[in-house]
C-alpha cells in the first residue's frame, strides 16, 4: 500500500476551510501534527470556525485563520507564505442560483485560478489538490454509454453540460480544465484533483448546510414519501473524501485525477438503507415513481427537475471505477450505509430534519 510522508516542517493551506469536506480534511491534518493555514471569508465570525478552533485544541496540529475570496485576486497570498501543499476546497455547491455563471462558474473558474496564480508566485508550493467532481467526469448518466463498458474512469470529461443544462456540472467542468491548463504551464508543483461522487456523512460543524444536507432533508420531511426518482448515483464518505486529499497531498507518486466513489446507489435503495436503521416511522420512499410521470410533473416541483435532466438521467445505470484511487492512494473505502445513518442521524440531533 502507498505511504503517505507526513513531513510538517512546513504549514499546509487549506481554503474554503469551513466546508463539508474541508473540515475533515482539516481534522485530519490536525492529527498528523501540521500547521493549518485556514483560508476562510471573515475570520472575525468565531461562531463559523469554533469547531475548526475546538479540533486544534484536541490535537497536536495547530491552525492560523487568514482572510481570503475566491473573486478576489491575490487574496491568499499571505495564507500560502510558506506552504508545502496546497488544499483547494472552496467552490460553490448549490441547486439554488439566479445567474449561474455568476453564481456557480465565475466563483469556481475564477477561483481556481486566483488560488493557483498564487501558487506559482509562491516558491514554497510543492504541490495543489483541488476537490473536482465527478461531475467534471460526466454530465448525465446517459453519457456513461460513451464510456468502455459504460463505465467511468479518470479519462473520461464531462462534455454534455453547459450553462442552461447541469450548470454545477459545467462549473466542475471549466474549473478543472483552468487548474490543468494552470498546471501544465509550469513545472515546480504537481496538480492531483480529487473527483468524488455525491459525498454524505456528518458535518463537522454540525450546520447542515450544503446540497447533499438539502437532498437528505428530503427523506425526512415527506418530499420522498410518494415515491423516489428512478436515479442511480454514486456516493461515498465524506471521510474518505477527506483521507483521499491527504494521500494526494503526501503519497510521493500521487498524480492525475481520481476518481472517489465508493458506491452506486439508487435513490430509492438509499430510502431502504435508512428505513433499516430508522424505522418505518419516517416517510422514506417505498417505490420508484415512473420516469413518464416525473418528466410531465418535474419542472413544476423544482428547477432543478428539468425535463432534459429526467429524460438523460433517470432509468440509466451509473458506475464508476474507483481501482486507481484504491491502488495508488491505498484509499479503503467505508459503508455508503453507515455514511447516510450518521448524517441523518446528525440532522436528527441538530433539528434539520423532524418527522412530519
Amino acid at each position: 500500500m502507498p505511504t503517505p510522508n507526513y513531513s510538517t516542517d512546513r504549514p499546509v493551506l487549506v481554503t474554503g476551510a469551513t466546508g463539508f469536506v474541508a473540515g475533515w480534511l482539516v481534522k485530519r491534518l490536525l492529527e498528523e501534527g501540521f500547521v493549518v493555514h485556514a483560508a476562510v471569508r471573515d475570520p472575525s465570525r468565531t461562531e463559523k470556525i469554533a469547531h475548526l478552533t475546538q479540533l486544534a485544541d484536541e490535537l497536536p496540529g495547530s491552525i492560523r485563520y487568514f482572510a481570503a475570496d475566491l473573486l478576489d485576486d491575490g487574496s491568499y497570498a499571505e495564507a500560502m507564505e510558506g506552504c508545502q501543499v496546497v488544499f483547494h476546497t472552496a467552490s460553490p455547491f448549490t441547486s439554488k442560483f439566479e445567474d449561474p455563471q455568476r453564481d456557480l462558474v465565475d466563483p469556481a473558474v475564477k477561483g481556481t485560478r486566483n488560488v493557483l496564480e498564487t501558487a506559482n508566485r509562491t516558491p514554497s508550493v510543492d504541490r495543489v489538490v483541488v476537490t473536482s467532481s465527478c461531475a467534471a467526469i460526466y454530465g448525465d448518466n446517459v453519457d456513461l454509454a460513451r464510456s468502455p463498458g459504460g463505465v467511468l474512469t479518470e479519462a473520461d470529461w464531462n462534455t454534455s453540460s453547459s450553462l442552461d443544462h447541469q450548470s454545477y456540472s459545467y462549473s466542475k467542468v471549466e474549473a478543472e480544465k483552468v487548474a490543468w491548463e494552470i498546471a501544465r504551464a509550469q513545472d515546480r508543483w504537481r496538480l492531483v484533483t480529487i473527483n468524488p461522487s455525491l459525498v454524505i456523512g456528518p458535518s463537522l460543524s454540525g450546520n447542515s448546510t450544503s446540497e447533499t444536507h438539502n437532498l437528505m432533508r428530503q427523506y425526512g420531511d415527506g418530499t420522498l414519501k410518494a415515491g423516489a426518482p428512478p436515479l442511480e448515483i454514486g456516493m461515498v464518505d465524506v471521510r474518505d473524501v477527506a483521507e483521499a486529499h491527504m494521500r494526494a497531498g503526501f503519497v510521493d507518486q500521487a498524480e492525475g485525477r481520481f476518481i472517489t466513489s465508493a458506491e452506486t446507489v439508487s435513490f430509492l435503495g438509499f430510502g431502504e438503507m435508512l428505513r433499516a436503521h430508522f424505522g418505518p416511522q419516517w416517510p422514506f420512499p417505498k417505490r420508484e415513481l415512473p420516469k413518464w410521470l416525473l418528466w410531465l410533473v418535474g419542472p413544476f416541483i423544482s428547477k432543478s427537475l428539468s425535463r432534459g435532466m429526467i429524460a438523460r438521467n433517470m432509468g440509466y445505470p451509473w458506475k464508476a471505477d474507483n481501482s486507481k484511487s484504491r491502488s495508488e492512494l491505498g484509499l479503503e473505502y467505508g459503508a455508503v450505509s453507515q455514511a447516510g445513518i450518521d448524517m441523518f442521524q446528525q440532522m436528527i440531533d441538530t433539528g434539520a430534519v423532524k418527522k412530519s
